[in-house]
């Protein structure tokens, strides 16, 4: 080997030791294995932030930015509550959730599908009294095997597609992937719900800053419009939106008539609910019935301040000159453009009119105003706001908008009228011109460090290609390869490649192992179709640990989970990758 060669190997050596050693974030990791590649001369200094300017990274951060957007409409709980509200058994309820992000996963960034499909999973879990660790495993797994499915539905699959352009001139298109990944994934769901009880039932250990804060008994007050989807319907309808996470605690008639929150009790227009749940939960039972949230006044602009509104959990402090007063009787909407969506009380069940309610010392209020002009609100009256989470109570939402959006964005990289960069690109925008995002949170939504990881892995693993490193690599693994049968050289690259993806990031490990494919394959006389899919499936089917892969990471501390937990179900669910897709590889892509 030459001495650029060896520098190479050490480079990624380096950088794969430091990711197994997690002192460091990945990010982190990436931007210094940079630094030192260019130190050593194996990146060259024109080439050094050639990663930032890739459509990879682009690709990436808009799907990530597409997802955010269609988890906020809500739409998924929506058309999960309507097409399955009885479903009730812990394997029927894995089935769909499992099943649900399996297939959102083929159109959405995989992680983007498991986040919208994580608060879901909480619910079904608190229905069926079952640890929620019961469903996140599975769903994470088969939020990878979902991904197998197209072009976007995970960074491997994006990244060989480019390679592949690179090295025969033709990229693969967004469908290539289907005939393999979508039999991967229909036998990967079916091992998912048989054997789930493979995992362990763990409690979360440790519980966030916003959980620490969860405040479940907020009383909010609603108006049933005639836009309203309970109109002239029971009461028992609505709770079945609800779930069992709201309380109906009274509904007002016109004249003052108060109605019992009786199952049967029928909803007219006007009426007036008053509830109380958690923020979510009231925010959810809001935007899925169409109700209207308290008067239903958009804060005006003032002063030349933004109309942008935003909301916010506060506690009323001990100098709050809002202690004693109501609402109703500060004018609060009038005089300072602020909106009361909810109170709560410790210990104290809230059944009045929620502008009457007066407010004592460590009350919890949520607040809609303008984001420019909430803060000074604050200040002048003294609360204190609570540790900054997204608050959806009240805020705008776009119902079928962003499902639209990302159909689009698919129809037009399907038919080849955009390039898949552009099209999500288009979609991020659209997401934020149709408010779909607000201004505030798009940045919020990107998941900065692994676009950074991303641009910075780029001109580090092609390094390896750069200084021959790759051909080394796969003359080596030929020589091995020729006492192997065709079929036992395409698992051997199948399997290095799930075996390198816990150690690499599996966008990074497509960029490492997808070249040495190629030689490896043209070394043995072989096409190259069959070999780059085969590392594209390595590396997006890491099921082994918690590292390997964003969405696995993403369910360890809410599931609980143990890093030795993950073997256990993905160990015998990997050897069923292996075992289904070899055979078809060979079939569908011809290795002669």
């Amino acid at each position: 080997m030459t001495l650029p060669q060896i520098l190479s190997f050490s480079v990624i050596a380096l950088m794969m030791a430091a990711f197994v050693w997690g002192r460091f974030r990945y990010d982190l990791v990436a931007a210094g294995s940079l630094l030192l590649a260019l130190a050593v001369g194996v990146v060259p200094m024109d080439k050094a932030f050639s990663g930032f300017s890739d459509d990879i990274v682009i690709i990436v951060g808009s799907a990530l930015l597409v997802s955010a957007g269609v988890a906020r409409s809500g739409i998924m709980e929506f058309a999960i509550q309507r097409l399955a509200p009885n479903v009730s058994s812990v394997r029927a309820q894995l089935a769909l959730l499992v099943i649900t992000v399996a297939v959102l996963s083929a159109f959405v960034k995989n992680i983007g599908a498991l986040a919208i499909m994580i608060p879901i999973a909480f619910q079904f879990a608190r229905r069926s009294n079952v640890s929620p660790s019961a469903f996140l495993m599975p769903m994470a797994f088969a939020s990878l095997l979902g991904g197998l499915m197209t072009q976007i539905g995970t960074s491997p699959n994006i990244v060989v597609s480019r390679l592949r352009g690179e090295l025969t001139g033709t990229p693969f298109t967004m469908f290539d992937f289907t005939p393999v990944g979508l039999a991967l994934t229909v036998m990967g769901c079916i091992f998912l719900i048989l054997f789930y009880w493979l995992v362990p039932q763990r409690e979360r250990q440790d519980v966030s800053l916003h959980e620490a804060l969860d405040i479940k008994n907020y009383a909010a007050e609603a108006r049933v419009t005639k836009d309203s989807t309970v109109v002239d319907k029971s009461l028992g309808e609505l709770l079945k939106i609800a779930a069992g996470d709201t309380v109906i605690t009274s509904i007002l008639r016109s004249e003052g008539l108060r109605i019992a929150p009786l199952p049967d009790a029928v909803l007219r227009v006007d009426d007036i609910l008053l509830i109380e749940g958690s923020q979510d939960a009231l925010d959810r039972l809001v935007a899925q019935s169409k109700l209207s949230l308290g008067d239903n006044r958009k804060p005006a602009k003032q002063n030349g301040a933004g109309s942008e509104m935003t909301a916010i959990e506060a506690v009323i402090g001990e100098s709050s000159s809002l202690i004693g007063w109501s609402a109703q009787r500060l004018l609060l909407y009038d005089r300072f453009n602020v909106n009361l969506l909810a109170v709560s009380r410790k210990g104290e069940r809230l059944d009045q009119r929620l502008g009457s309610i007066t407010l004592r010392l460590g009350d919890v209020v949520v607040l809609q105003g303008n984001k420019d002009t909430l803060p000074e609100f604050l200040r002048e009256f003294s609360l204190l706001p609570l540790v900054e989470r997204p608050v959806l109570l009240g805020s705008v939402r776009r119902g079928i908008v962003p499902v639209l959006i990302l159909l689009a964005a698919m129809g037009s990289t399907a038919l080849g009228l955009l390039p898949v960069q552009v099209a999500f690109f288009a979609a991020a925008v659209m997401m934020v011109l149709f408010k779909v995002i607000p201004v505030r949170d798009i940045y919020r939504s990107l998941d900065g460090p692994i676009l950074v990881m991303l641009a910075a892995l780029i001109p580090v693993s092609d390094s390896l290609r750069h200084t021959g490193a790759t051909d080394v690599i796969a003359s080596a693994l030929a020589e091995f390869g020729h006492t192997l049968p065709s079929y036992g050289a395409l698992g051997l690259i199948l399997v290095a490649a799930m075996a390198v993806t816990p150690f690499l990031n599996n966008a990074a490990t497509v960029l490492v192992m997808a070249p040495i494919a190629a030689g490896f394959a043209q070394n043995l006389g072989y096409r190259p179709e069959a070999f780059l899919m085969a590392v594209a499936i390595g590396a997006g089917c890491d099921f082994l640990t918690p590292i390997g892969h964003q969405c696995n990471t993403l369910v360890m501390g809410p599931g609980g989970y143990r890093f030795s937990d993950y073997p256990r179900l993905g160990l015998p669910l990997s050897l069923l990758v292996i075992v289904v897709a070899v055979p078809l590889l060979m079939i569908v892509w011809p290795m002669q």
